[in-house]
Order: C-alpha cells, then structure tokens, then sequence
C-alpha cells in the first residue's frame, strides 16, 4: 500500500503552513477522509457508520458567572462509531493469513547477549497462548492488567494478548519503585499483575519481584501476579496467588478465536505526571489509536518505495512502557507486518558501543531514540564513532522525548547517519498517542532542532493566554486545534481532571492545551520550547515537581521542599532539590550537605525510581511560595543558574530570596553548608 492516498495528499497540501484550522468546513470534511482513508488500511469485522464526533466543552454555568469561574463540561470525542475490529488480529494475525508469518516480527537481545527472533507465525501462537492463559485466570473484557516487565518478548506478547481479548492493559517502566507500581495498581483496579523474578541491568540481575510483593500488599483488586523466569534468582512466593509463566502461559493452548472489540473499547492506560503530583492515567482506546498509530509509522518510518519495506528493519529505543514504545514500538510497527529489533539492556552495557553493534547485526534501517542518549553518545565517542562498526543499513534516523539540539543532532546525522539520512526530530505526547508535528522523512532541507509543522490530518497553532496567534520568534501556548484519532478521550477515573488539565483554557475555541511553549520562525515552521507547567523532563522522562516534594517531605528531615529543573547537556532538564530541614536532621555541620544529599537521593529512588534522584540537594532556610502558598520553581531554577529573576512582587516571604541567593553562592564556591 502506498505512503498516501489521494484524499491525505490533498489534505497535506492544504495544511502546509503546519497550523491549518478545523473551523473551515472544507478543512475539517477533508480531515475526516483523510482518517477514514487512513483506517481502511486496518482490518475491520465490521465497518463504522459515523467516522467522528468532537463535541467540545460546553459552557454550563450562566452570563452572569465570569469566564474564569465558568463550569464546562467534559469534551466528548469519538472516532469510527459502529465499527468493530481487533488490535491484535491487525498486528498478528493478518500478516499470518496473508502468507507472511515466516517474516521476522521480532528480533530480541538480551542485556547478556542472549538473542531470540520471533516470526509472525511464532508470535501468533504465543499471543494465543497468553490469550487463553488470561481467559483461564478470568480475565476478560474490561478487566485491567498491570504489566511491570523489562523490555523482553513477554511484555509485547503479553500486552498483545490483553489487546486481544479485549482487557485494559497499563505498563510500568521496570526502574520505578513499589511505590509507584502500588498506585497504578490500585488505581486501575487491576486483576493481575505480571513481572519478572529479576531483570538484567547495567550488568546485574536487579531484584523486581519483591517490589511487585510490596505493591499489592495493600488493599487493591489483584488476584494473581504472573511472574516471567528472566534471571533464575531466588524471590518470595505466595502461593495460590503467584504463578510462573512458564507454567501458565506456555502450557496454554496455541489456538485462540478472536472477537471483535467496538472501536472506541479502551485499549491501554498511560500514565503520566500531572502538576498536583498524582499522575494521570489517559485512556487510549482500540479502533482510533490504531489507525492514527499505524498509519503515522508508515507515513514517517516506512521506506518511501513500497517495494523495498520487506527489508524494513525498525528499532525504537524507548522502554516499552512508555507510550513512545505503544505507538512506535508495538502498535505501530507491528500492525504494518515490519521487522523490528527490541533491546533489554542499556547502551553502554558492557560497551558504549552496544547500539551500533545492534545495528549491524540486525541491519537496522529507521533508528528512533531519545536526545538525551545521542548525548551520551557524543560524549562517549568524543572524535566520533571509529568504523568498527558497519551503520551502512540506516536509512532513517529520528528522535523523540524532547527537542534536540543542534549539535546532537548534526552530530547524529553525521556519525550514524553517514551525513546524508534523513533525521525528523518530533513532537507528541502521551495525550495525543501519536506523533503531530515533524519534519516529512522525504524533506531535503533540515533546520536541526526543529519540529516543523504538523503531519497530514492534524494541526496546531501558536497562541497566547487568550488564544491570540502569537507573531514569529514569540513564545506562546501550542494547542492541537485539529485533534487526531489517537487522542486519549479522558482520564482514568477523574474526567474533570481531563477538562481541567488539557481543555479548560481553551475551551470556548475547543482546542486542546498541549503544556509545552512554542514558537514559530519566519517560514511558519515551529519550534518547542519545553514545559509551561510544573513537570520536568528527564532524559525523555515526565517528571512531575510535586511528587517528587511529596516524596522529599515524607522523609522525616524534611518539612517543606521545592524541585525545579536545571539545565543538564546532557539529559536535558536535571532536578535541582531545595529542603528545608527538620529537627530530626543531623546538626550542622561540615558534612551536612553531603550527608543530606546522599540520604534524599536514596529517599526518592525508593519512593518514585532512580531516575527521579535530584543532581543537587539545596539546604536553605525557607522556599518562595505566593499569599496562595503555591512555590514559585521559576525563581528557584534562577536563582541556581544566576539567572536574572522574575517578578517576586507576588511572594508572601520575598526576604528568604536573598538567603537562597547566599546559599546558592556558598554551594558554588565549595563553603560547606
């Protein structure tokens, strides 16, 4: 099947300026046709009769109530009404009754070295196995499934069959802690939880099943938590609720008989961190986030001759628990029938050169990573990669989870791209499930850094507070003003959080509020300029402030905290800690700071992960808050980077400013705190 049909070539063109709007009744008929062509690529049991429905909040409260008091309604978005389909039987079963399920579907490495590949016919029948393990186990329709895996073949295989008989699967990235496990699993009222006895990691079998003990030691839903045999280490079992794999799954029959799922049946739970530190679980569901996932990987990563795609060979480096694993990890690529590569390990493990060792061996075409990794890169390959290597295979690079900068980028082009492949840097988030704005894969002028303007049947604008189009080189809000078929439709058990959070400000003109801050150049082309809001963005990681203060003042030291973020080469934002310590502290001292730091940091890697570790642990007598007692980050990432500050006139304790200032100061030159 080609890149485009006629009605999305149309649609593009008339969206060159990347910030088309929905309201011009010829732009939206054009959008709508545009998906329909897009969704036809699926395989549909039975086809739909209203291709969408965007109502957007609607204003309840009376003339006389000012706007910014207003009560509005929750948005209601639907796409492909009457239409039922199955998501894995697109991602599986059709390659295998189309005479390829010989094709290489997965090609997995271990962090040891060890090496499974998987065709599409193997993957049907394991599929089906875990299909019928999790029917027997009675889960059915509906049913929420927490799966907390490394990134090995059960987790795919796993969250496929969960697609399969229609249960509601949500993954956990392996590195967070029992108490972030803990919340999902009971805020998903989740039935099962599968993990692993251990998980390899930078060289050691890490422990994971005693963290999956602690999160259902609680009171939650979980009946049975299914453990994957990965590293052969001993673990706790409770018996009648633990249960092996390898006994469950693998004994299962390989003959499964799918049913078909209407399309707007809710596929996956994604969390990601909000301002108030409780994260937001978004709700994806089956027929429009398939279409929008499928159709925008052929679009961006597909080779342009439909010809060559046999010798396709993806690899997204994204952990599969995030939702740039979803969508071009799983999803996406499978459901084209491609061959992809899945690594457990890290890039340096056991040699910096791991990845490109990957990539010849499996003859990569389309390498699709995060910045903050092409960073290390550079860093460890400062006079460039040597030629041991043979990258020759890439055709396609791109990169995701933040903006790149312009040397990481050029320098991605030229050391594995060979100077001459194209790169697109883009922009999305876990809310829309697919990618919005990029440069087109077949551009041949880059502006590295840039993400360009929106693909084919969406679009953005730049606007200020007020919805006002803001002028070239000012930043301003990015909305979605045409939303897309991958857009989560709420937020797991709290839809006003979904108004509140994403179409509150902008409700009256019904656009969606992405949270980032943007800016356009002078050829129209945009440019995203990171968080508006309180979340920090950690090596491609959504790191909300607020739970990161909520996990430092549950240590008994603490009595107040605020986190900000710091610029860091090389994982883009790092976390900078600022404490206000307790009685219960040690005494002051020499090593006070030392010794504050070292015990924090451990603190938070136990309560939210490693990756939420502050870089810096800041002691000072008192942190600025407005009269409402929210605190004011902006000033704390000032006054660390000595910055000139923003307006303080709001602070209800404007004299501790000169104090952190001091603090600051004194941690610069080396004088102990």
């Amino acid at each position: 099947m080609g890149l485009r049909t006629a009605a999305q070539e149309t649609f593009e063109a008339a969206l060159q300026d990347g910030h088309g709007t929905a309201s011009d009744p010829q732009t939206g008929a054009e959008r709508i046709a545009f998906w329909e062509d897009a969704a036809r690529r699926l395989q549909w049991e039975q086809p739909w009769h209203t291709a969408h429905t965007f109502i957007p909040p609607q204003r309840l409260s009376g003339p006389e109530v000012p706007e910014a008091d207003a009560d509005y309604s929750v948005p209601q978005i639907e796409w492909f009404a009457g239409g039922r389909l199955n998501v894995a039987v697109n991602c599986v079963d059709r390659h295998v009754a189309a005479g390829r399920g010989n094709k290489i579907a997965l090609h997995c490495e271990g962090e040891p070295g060890d090496r499974r590949s998987i065709t599409y016919g193997q993957l049907q029948q394991e599929v089906s196995k875990a299909a019928n393990a999790l029917l027997a186990l009675g889960i059915g329709k509906g049913d929420r499934v927490v799966i907390y895996l490394p990134v090995i073949a059960e987790t795919i295989i796993i969250t496929l069959a969960c697609a399969r008989i229609g249960a509601v699967h949500s993954l956990v990235f392996g590195g967070f802690s029992a108490e972030a496990l803990k919340f999902r699993v009971e805020d998903t009222g989740a039935k099962l939880l599968v993990t692993t006895d251990g998980q390899f990691r930078r060289g050691t079998a890490v422990p994971v099943k005693e963290n999956a003990d602690a999160a259902v030691s609680g009171t939650n839903a979980v009946e049975h938590v299914l453990v994957v045999r990965r590293t052969g280490c001993d673990i706790a079992w409770t018996e009648g609720r633990d249960l092996w794999w390898h006994e469950t799954v693998d004994t299962a029959s390989d003959v499964h008989e799918p049913e078909a799922f209407d399309a707007e049946t809710p596929l996956f739970i994604m969390y990601t961190s909000g301002t108030t530190g409780r994260p937001k679980g978004l709700v994806h569901t089956m027929g429009g986030y398939l279409t929008q996932a499928s159709w925008s990987y052929e679009y961006l990563f597909a080779n342009p001759d439909p010809e060559a795609r046999g010798h396709d060979v993806h690899w997204c480096t994204a952990d599969l628990a995030w939702v740039t694993a979803h969508t071009y990890e799983i999803y996406g690529p499978l459901s084209n029938g491609v061959t992809q590569v899945i690594f457990e390990g890290t890039p340096n493990t056991p040699h910096p050169g791991r990845h490109f060792e990957i990539i010849e061996r499996y003859k990569v075409t389309s390498y699709y990573t995060a910045p903050t990794l092409v960073r290390s890169l550079m860093g460890w390959f400062p006079d460039g990669v040597p030629d041991t290597w043979d990258l020759s295979s890439i055709r396609l690079l791109g990169t995701v989870g933040e903006a790149v900068n312009p040397e990481a980028w050029r320098w991605m082009r030229e050391n594995i791209g060979r100077g001459e492949v194209p790169v697109i840097d883009t922009w999305w988030q876990s809310e829309t499930g697919a990618t919005i704005l990029s440069p087109r894969p077949a551009d041949t002028a880059f502006k590295p850094g840039c993400a360009s303007r929106a693909l084919p049947g969406v679009s953005t604008r730049i606007v200020d507070e007020a919805g006002n189009a803001v002028p070239p080189h000012t930043q301003g809000f990015i909305v979605v003003d045409s939303i897309g078929p991958a857009m989560a439709r709420t937020v797991w058990g709290d839809p006003q959080r979904y108004l509140a959070s994403y179409w509150r400000q902008y409700a009256r003109q019904g656009w969606f509020l992405a949270g980032d801050g943007a800016k356009y150049d002078d050829d129209g082309d945009t440019w995203i300029l990171g968080r508006t809001d309180d979340v920090l963005n950690v090596s491609g990681h959504r790191l909300s402030t607020i739970e990161i203060e909520s996990a430092l003042v549950s240590h008994p030291w603490v009595t107040e905290a605020g986190v900000c973020p710091v610029a860091d080469p090389k994982t883009g934002h790092a976390i900078a800690a600022f404490v206000v310590l307790s009685t219960a502290a040690p005494a002051a001292g020499t090593d006070l700071s030392r010794q504050v730091t070292a015990e924090l940091r451990a603190h938070v890697a136990r309560q939210i992960g490693p990756i939420a570790k502050p870089a810096a642990v800041v002691v000072v007598p008192d942190v600025p808050k407005t009269r409402s007692g929210k605190i004011m980050r902006r000033l704390l990432t000032q006054l660390f980077e000595r910055t000139p500050l923003g307006d303080t006139t709001s602070l209800q304790n404007e004299p501790c400013i000169a104090d952190i200032a001091e603090v600051c100061e004194s941690r610069r030159r080396g004088v102990p705190q």
